[in-house]
């Protein structure tokens, strides 16, 4: 089996012991446990993972569903959801995170490896729709190195915003005064892009390509997803340009 890195998290310990043994069945040995949120998000943040598999009622209450959405909005990881549910609101819920598929308990092997190998399937056919576009891939690659020009002699940070503000590379995540500062993962790519721009204006064509991978967004998504970064950073360091775009200044 190809070299693929799952995270379980499961409050039940006997269904936990069986999905474990189950994924080694198939040959997935890389794999991590854990029964609550709190410890999942320490370990997506510190290891990488090619897989979540999610209990949806952790705790018998929604925890499933909140990891799910933390997943969403940090991660391109694919996640597939465990449960024994037929509630509708639960299902309806679930639905809205965008699951890669539904484990119903009790499962068995083949089901199980069935489910995993069509996720990973789904979630890398869209990848490679996102990636197709070469201008995007080189658009991606070039605020990449744009970035690490940027960076501090000695540590991997971007300081901007009268130096209030930086960009941690190795974390990819941007703090105030050292304290993060919580973004979505289109707010984080956003702020990135006017970073490694700093001092030039950012048209709203040019957010669109590189925020959204979808062609639905609009130049009011732009403006909204401005109005909601707003909101979450401390001071206003994200300047108009009347018609245009939006830029920080160098």
């Amino acid at each position: 089996m190809e070299n693929v890195s799952i995270l379980i998290v499961e409050d039940d310990e006997v269904t936990a012991l069986n999905l474990e043994l189950s994924l080694k069945k198939y040959n997935y040995h890389d794999i991590d446990s854990t029964d609550n949120i709190e410890d999942a998000k320490e370990i997506l943040k510190n290891k990488k993972k090619n897989l979540v598999i999610i209990d949806i009622s952790l705790q018998k209450n929604d925890d499933g569903i909140e990891l799910a959405k933390h997943i969403k909005e940090n991660y391109e990881i694919p996640f597939i959801y465990l449960t024994s549910y037929s509630d509708d609101d639960i299902i309806q819920k679930a639905k809205l995170t965008e699951p890669f598929g539904y484990i119903v308990k009790p499962f068995n092997h083949e089901s199980l490896n069935a489910t995993i190998q069509i996720a990973l399937f789904k979630y890398r056919n869209e990848l490679n729709k996102q990636l197709s576009d070469y201008d995007k891939i080189y658009m991606k690659y070039s605020l990449n190195k744009l970035l690490y020009e940027k960076k501090e002699p000695d540590k991997p940070i971007v300081v901007f915003g009268e130096g209030k503000y930086y960009y941690d590379l190795t974390l990819n995540e941007i703090f105030y005064e050292g304290q993060k500062i919580k973004l979505t993962k289109k707010e984080n790519l956003f702020l990135k892009l006017l970073i490694a721009e700093m001092g030039k204006i950012i048209t709203f064509e040019q957010a669109v390509e590189y925020v959204w991978s979808d062609n639905g967004a609009t130049e009011n998504s732009v403006r909204t997803l401005v109005w909601r970064l707003r909101n979450k950073l401390k001071t206003d360091i994200i300047k108009n340009a009347s018609g245009i775009g939006y830029y920080i200044e160098n």
